[in-house]
C-alpha cells in the first residue's frame, strides 16, 4: 500500500471524529487523535476478520452437511467416515465467498495503514495526513462552499457525512496541496467511498469531483 493512500484513509478517520468544524489542534492533540484513529482501524479490522471467519465456518458446515446428506454417504454403513463427493458451486456460495474476500481485503488494508503509521520509517504517512487535515481547516469555508455549489438538488447539511469528508480530503489535495496526480486523487476518493460509505457514494463522489475539475480548469 502506498504511503499517501494510507495518509488519505487516516485523514478520513481523523475527520470522522469531528462533529462540525475542525478544532484548533496542537501537534500533541493531533498525535493523540492519530493514535485513536489507528485504534479505530484496528478494531474495525478485527471485527471484519471475525465476520470473515464466521462466514468461512458457516460455509464449512454447509459443505459438511451437503457431503453427509449426499446419496453416496447415505448408503455407507453407520459410523463410517464420509467420503468426498462432487459438488457444484452454487450462486449463493459464490456470493458468500465474494463477500468474505471483500471483508478480508478491507481488514488487511486497515491493518496495513496501522502498520504504516506506527513505523518510524513511515513518518510521512502521519505528516501527510496531518497536512490534509490542516489544509482543510485553513480552507474549510471555501471547500464546503464548492461542495455546496456542485451538489445541485441535494441539501448539503443532509449529505452523508462520510461523503462530505471524502470530498473535503480530495478537494484539499486537488485545489491546495497539488502534490499528487489528479487521477490518483479521484480514484482513491472513489475507493474510500466504496469502502466506507453507501452503495451510491462512489458514483456520487466521482461525479462531484468531475464537475469541480472541469469548473476549475484543473489538469
Amino acid at each position: 500500500m502506498q504511503a499517501r493512500r494510507a495518509s488519505r484513509e487516516l485523514a478520513f478517520i481523523l475527520l470522522s471524529q469531528f462533529d462540525g468544524k475542525v478544532p484548533d489542534c496542537s501537534k500533541e492533540n493531533l498525535d493523540d487523535l492519530i493514535i485513536k484513529s489507528i485504534r479505530v482501524l484496528i478494531s474495525s479490522s478485527n471485527e471484519e476478520l471475525k465476520t470473515s471467519l464466521g462466514g468461512l465456518i458457516d460455509m464449512k458446515n454447509r459443505i459438511e452437511d451437503f457431503e453427509a446428506e449426499h446419496e453416496t454417504n447415505l448408503k455407507r454403513p453407520m459410523g463410517a467416515e464420509n467420503i468426498a463427493v462432487p459438488m457444484i458451486m452454487s450462486s449463493e456460495m459464490k456470493s458468500k465467498i465474494n463477500t468474505m474476500i471483500d471483508v478480508a481485503e478491507k481488514a488487511i488494508a486497515g491493518l496495513e495503514i496501522a502498520e504504516f503509521t506506527t513505523l518510524d520509517s513511515q513518518q510521512q504517512v502521519k505528516d501527510y495526513a496531518v497536512k490534509i487535515i490542516k489544509t482543510y481547516k485553513e480552507n474549510s469555508t471555501k471547500i464546503d462552499k464548492i461542495i455546496k455549489e456542485h451538489v445541485q438538488g441535494w441539501d448539503f447539511d443532509r449529505l452523508v457525512k462520510m461523503d462530505k469528508d471524502i470530498l473535503r480530503i480530495a478537494l484539499s489535495e486537488l485545489l491546495y496541496i497539488k502534490e499528487t496526480p489528479m487521477k490518483v486523487i479521484v480514484d482513491e476518493a472513489v475507493e474510500l467511498a466504496k469502502k466506507y460509505s453507501t452503495d451510491d457514494s462512489a458514483s456520487f463522489v466521482n461525479g462531484i469531483l468531475a464537475k469541480v475539475i472541469v469548473d476549475n480548469g484543473l489538469k
